[in-house]
């Protein structure tokens, strides 16, 4: 039985299902001849190991009180006395962790999952590169910071496993890879890369007010708290950069034009986020309706996309054919259109489920499962 021992470091929505998904794939992993064990589960503040890292596991039970724990918005160290285990707190949390990639980097080989959303884990995944780790990542951040972070992860490709960065679950970078490896040159990609932007954009087709269409995003749950983080489009921006650095084009965010849904005296440090839903957005509706219109008389509709061609990456609402791939696309689906020599008139297309925690978690699972021939 091939045993993968993981750390994973955020337990947030994505990280409990992925949790949940580790205990409930147990058997079918079993058919395969892999065990996941997990020696080490971090929220922000504490981390939960067994005993010895070397020898045990954190048991499903275990993983399970972890899950009901940080569902309920509660920290790690309220964690009740199942026994087996020690709880490391702040200080020592970054110390204990790298000792815990020391032991297990070596000599079992350890994967490092980033399931959370922070800048914070970066230097731990630094450490744990230079320490033999394997690297699994759904959080962006570590891989569209510097340049030099980037670098550091790259250089290290068989190691390192992102696909939940782009996409959720949706085989995008592998499918990017396989071009880039067969030495097809792609000189364009095109991607409605946000579940949140593409469900309002195919919403004000139907003539929808974009006041209401993000409303009611809000309340199915389509949206951050804050409806104002998808609409600037950092996120999809995020995604654009991570796809244009796989091209091997040498950019950092500052460079990418970023269209915002909102003008910047609507944002965050300046209006509220009930204010913005029910005075600011509102003044926005006309704008949009007249771009919707204008699309609707060339045959057109609007998708807010991510173009990566040259050596520019732009982000921002564009008028394409209504039946083109993007044009037929609707609800909160992603879709990615790759062009290169082999698929020059005729793109490849990805397009599915690109949001919510439960298929990025698989994508992160299936990257954990991708790397067993790297463990002894």
């Amino acid at each position: 039985m091939k045993k993968i021992p993981v750390l994973l470091m955020g337990c947030g929505g994505v990280g409990r299902h992925l949790l949940q998904h580790i205990v409930s794939c147990r058997s079918l992993h079993a058919k395969m001849g892999v065990h996941i064990r997990v020696i080490g589960v971090c929220d922000s503040k504490s981390l939960v190991a067994p005993m010895d890292v070397l020898k045990e596991e954190l048991n499903d039970e275990l993983l399970s009180e972890v899950c009901l724990i940080k569902s309920t918005g509660s920290a790690l160290s309220k964690l009740g006395a199942l026994g087996g285990y020690r709880v490391v707190h702040d200080s020592e949390l970054s110390t204990e962790t790298e000792e815990i990639a020391k032991l297990l980097g070596k000599s079992t080989g350890l994967a490092v999952v980033d399931c959370s959303a922070s800048m914070e884990t970066i230097e731990i995944l630094m450490k744990a590169v230079d320490l033999g780790c394997c690297i699994v990542l759904a959080n962006k951040k570590p891989v569209t910071s510097t340049l030099e972070h980037y670098d550091k992860l790259a250089l290290h490709p068989r190691f390192i496993r992102h696909e939940s960065t782009v996409g959720a679950g949706l085989p995008v970078i592998a499918s990017l890879n396989r071009i880039i490896s067969s030495g097809d040159p792609v000189h364009r990609i095109v991607g409605s890369l946000s579940g949140t932007l593409g469900y309002v954009m195919s919403e004000l087709e139907d003539g929808k007010p974009l006041s209401q269409v993000v409303q009611a995003a809000k309340k199915l749950g389509y949206t951050e708290p804050d409806p104002r983080d998808d609409l600037g489009g950092m996120d999809v921006a995020r995604k654009g950069l991570i796809l244009a650095r796989l091209l091997g084009k040498r950019i950092i965010m500052d460079s990418i034009k970023i269209e915002s849904l909102y003008p910047e005296e609507m944002g965050p440090g300046l209006m509220s986020v009930d204010d913005f839903l029910h005075n600011g957005i509102v003044k926005l509706d006309q704008n949009i309706e007249e771009r919707v219109k204008k699309a609707s008389s060339k045959g057109c509709v609007l998708r807010y996309v991510c173009v990566i061609e040259g050596s520019s990456v732009q982000v921002g609402i564009r008028e394409v054919s209504k039946d083109s791939p993007l044009g037929r696309l609707r609800g909160s689906d992603n879709i990615v259109e790759i062009y290169s020599r082999c698929y020059k008139e005729q793109p490849l297309v990805i397009q599915g489920a690109g949001a919510g925690n439960d298929t990025t978690a698989a994508g992160v699972l299936a990257d954990i499962i991708d790397l067993q021939d790297l463990f002894h």
